[in-house]
Parts: C-alpha cells; sequence; structure tokens
C-alpha cells in the first residue's frame, strides 16, 4: 500500500507541471486569460506560435510516459502501473499548483498509451486523430474521436487476450475523461465558434 501510495504521488506530481502556463509566463502570457483559456498544447500553439506548441505538447506527452514506463520498466503490479497513468493524467488536468485548473489531458494520456499498451492501440488513436483532423482542422473534433477509439481498440485487443482487463477499464475511464474535458468545446461546435487549427491568430480574436 506505501509503495502505490508513493508511486500515486509521484504521478500526480509529475503530471502536475504546468508546463503550458510556465511556457506562457516565460513569454508574458498567462495562457488561462489568453484564447480558450486552457494550458494545454493546443491553446499554447494559438497564443504562443506553433514551436511552442509543439513543446508544450512533448513536455506534457513526457509527463504521462515518463512515470508509466518507469513503473512498468520496474516491474510494478499491473494495477500500480494503471494508478501511475490515472494519476498523472489527473495531475495534468487538476494540478494542485493551478487551483486544480488544468488542461484536457490528450498529450498527458498518449504519453501513458505509449508505454502501457499494445502499439496498435496507440496506432488506432492516432490515426483517428489524423484523419479527423485533416477532414476536419478542428483539434478537438480529433481529439474527441481518438478517446472514443481509443477504448474500443483496446476492447478489441482484450477479445483477442492481447490487453489486460485492468487497461480496457482504464481505456474506458480515460476516454470518458477525456470527452468531459472536452464538454467546452462541443458546446463551441454546436454553435459554430470553435476555432480551426490554421494560421495563428491574433490574441484578441480568440475565444475565451
Amino acid at each position: 500500500m506505501i509503495t502505490a501510495l508513493v508511486w500515486i504521488a509521484a504521478a500526480y506530481l509529475a503530471g502536475s507541471i504546468p508546463f503550458g502556463f510556465l511556457a506562457g509566463k516565460i513569454r508574458g502570457i498567462d495562457l488561462r486569460k489568453e484564447g480558450s483559456g486552457n494550458i494545454g498544447a493546443t491553446n499554447a500553439a494559438r497564443v504562443l506560435g506553433k514551436p511552442w506548441g509543439i513543446g508544450v505538447f512533448l513536455l506534457d506527452f513526457s509527463k504521462g510516459l515518463i512515470p508509466a514506463l518507469l513503473s512498468r520498466v520496474t516491474n510494478q503490479p499491473e494495477f500500480i502501473q494503471v494508478l501511475v497513468a490515472l494519476f498523472a493524467i489527473l495531475g495534468h488536468n487538476f494540478p494542485i499548483w493551478l487551483g486544480f485548473r488544468g488542461g484536457k489531458g490528450i498529450a498527458t494520456s498518449a504519453g501513458t498509451i505509449i508505454a502501457l499498451y499494445p502499439w496498435q492501440v496507440f496506432a488506432a488513436a492516432l490515426i483517428a486523430w489524423a484523419l479527423l483532423f485533416w477532414t476536419t482542422r478542428y483539434v478537438s473534433v480529433a481529439s474527441i474521436g481518438a478517446a472514443f477509439i481509443f477504448p474500443i481498440a483496446s476492447s478489441i485487443l482484450f477479445y483477442l487476450d492481447q490487453c489486460g482487463g485492468i487497461l480496457t477499464t482504464l481505456a474506458f475511464l480515460l476516454s470518458i475523461l477525456a470527452i468531459w474535458k472536452h464538454r467546452s468545446n462541443i458546446i463551441r461546435l454546436r454553435n459554430g465558434t470553435e476555432p480551426k487549427f490554421s494560421k495563428k491568430p491574433k490574441i484578441s480574436s480568440l475565444p475565451s
């Protein structure tokens, strides 16, 4: 139990490092007050520029990848690996340093998928994301679609005895969490006010 708590605490604290917020501060901008108000990579790219967005994505990705991968290579029990993945994502989504107002967890979730799941699961989610982004130019639509495909791919591999039941359960939990975190995007999509990802708009033109 103590070991599990240590891993959970470490994963949450790693996940809660607000790289997007820190990147904005370097530029003298509070991402929580610009664009969509989110500290994730997409808002960082829109407000700070694409190179900054890519950097934030990679750092947020590493927050999921490194803790989950460490738990796996040190041969922790599967339930600890799953908790590490979950709490790294919860740390990103609800960071203690920012009053529990964080990102949406897509990049961090991707890191945990790479670390713990069969490659086919990540490939299915990535293909879904790429196809939806290419056809719609909406990052939110692509992210929601990938979140929807993720547990389906995991379930198929579970049926084929290539993915564990606890990992498949986690996939459904993470899918629900990701879609729930995109609820404001869903509202904007319905209202026709969700911005497409193209050229960097001026800060004043972004939705609040």
